[in-house]
């Protein structure tokens, strides 16, 4: 892949293509032809044309984007060296969940990520909702995130202020994971990345864009990255929507795409689009996400502190306690103990959250094992 980022950086940036466009010369040259984009960038423009298809219009910008693969080149190589990817929409790295929910029509054609990636692949959370939030609104969405940390699920957050804010710091407050979606080139976001470097590190925040790396924040650009945080999400929830701007936008267009959106039932003293969005096709949900046709009762703490905790989670954590046996366990050897359907990612989750078990570092390995259970020298036997 590191040979090919220049190529896709400008096949992925033609200017007035749109995404419809452009993927479909991916699946013409990569699918049908099983060509590679490197090699596509080398053929000749009469088969571009010929083989293609092409018109005048599209050669010349084909023509341009090639005089420009060094500098693409260049500027690929920079950023790559600091440790971010490039994954295309021929990888299967790429988010499944984005190809199932936007299509060929709407699939940005290169994802621009740091962090972890293997994040794509577990089940997602949006919750969206106005950057004046009220703080019904907040506590609504730091509910919702804490209920999709229990659940494993990954919280997808456009990094707004508001809700979008809330909704990641809440889900790292609660020791989930979460994807910041940005209206800008990765590239730009240095100070984002520093103030959340631990939990990068951690493998619990993965960062993405789908503009070019060095592209400045835009409002133009805003508005096109709602349609990723709604497409990277398998669930969409919103906390509090006024009647124009992202929010509204999003939601109407998710809507009219079919999908299912959640929106929090508003009390009947507050002013907001969430009815209206209700009255549009959203499901009405109460502060728990659960599907409701009572109004939410504000003055009531009981609902506020309300958490369901997923099913079998005690008799989980009695299981936990006895798979370690007075020694460090990797995550391997407790899937087998406890026949758990999941993957080691989602078990690492899962260990985070307990506070009665910490990580041993063993030659480059995480071991797990009950606080306060004295080391032993077996524990190197084990993978």
């Amino acid at each position: 892949m590191k040979n090919e980022a220049a190529y896709w950086v400008a096949l992925a940036h033609l200017p007035r293509w749109g995404h419809l466009k452009i993927n479909t010369l991916i699946i013409k040259f990569f699918h049908e032809n099983k060509v590679s984009v490197e090699e596509f960038f080398q053929l000749s423009e009469i088969d571009w044309r010929d083989n293609y298809q092409l018109d005048e219009k599209q050669i010349f910008d084909l023509r341009q984007a090639k005089s420009e693969l060094a500098g693409n080149a260049f500027l690929a190589e920079s950023f790559l060296s600091q440790g971010f990817e490039i994954i295309p929409i021929t990888s299967p790295e790429y988010s499944k969940t984005l190809k199932i929910n936007l299509k060929a029509t709407h699939s940005p054609a290169v994802l621009y990520i740091k962090g972890n990636k293997k994040i794509l692949e577990e089940k997602s959370m949006a919750i969206v909702g106005s950057r004046d939030a009220s703080q019904t609104a907040l506590k609504f969405t730091d509910n919702i995130a804490k209920l999709a940390s229990n659940d494993f699920k990954v919280v997808v957050s456009g990094f707004a202020k508001g809700v979008d804010k809330q909704a990641l710091d809440s889900a790292i407050n609660y020791k989930g994971q979460s994807i910041i979606v940005l209206p800008q080139g990765i590239m730009t976001f240095g100070s984002g990345f520093k103030n959340y470097y631990k939990q990068i590190i951690d493998g619990d925040v993965l960062v993405l864009s789908t503009f070019f790396p060095k592209a400045p924040w835009k409002a133009e650009l805003a508005m096109a990255r709602n349609p990723i945080i709604y497409g990277l999400a398998d669930e969409i929830y919103v906390a509090e929507s006024s009647d124009k701007g992202g929010t509204w936008s999003g939601v109407v267009d998710g809507l009219r795409k079919g999908r299912k959106i959640y929106v929090r039932k508003p009390d009947p003293n507050e002013k907001n689009a969430n009815l209206i969005l209700i009255q549009k096709g959203a499901i009405a949900v109460d502060f728990n996400g659960n599907e409701s046709t009572k109004i939410y009762d504000t003055s009531s703490s009981e609902m506020v502190s309300m958490v369901q905790e997923p099913d079998g989670v005690e008799s989980l954590e009695a299981k936990v306690r006895s798979a370690f046996n007075g020694r460090p366990q990797t995550t391997k050897e407790l899937l087998e103990k406890l026949n758990l359907n999941w993957t080691s990612q989602k078990l690492n989750n899962y260990l985070k959250k307990l506070e009665y078990i910490e990580v041993v570092k063993e030659k480059k390995r995480n071991l797990y094992k009950l606080k306060g259970t004295p080391e032993t020298k077996q524990a190197t036997l084990f993978a």
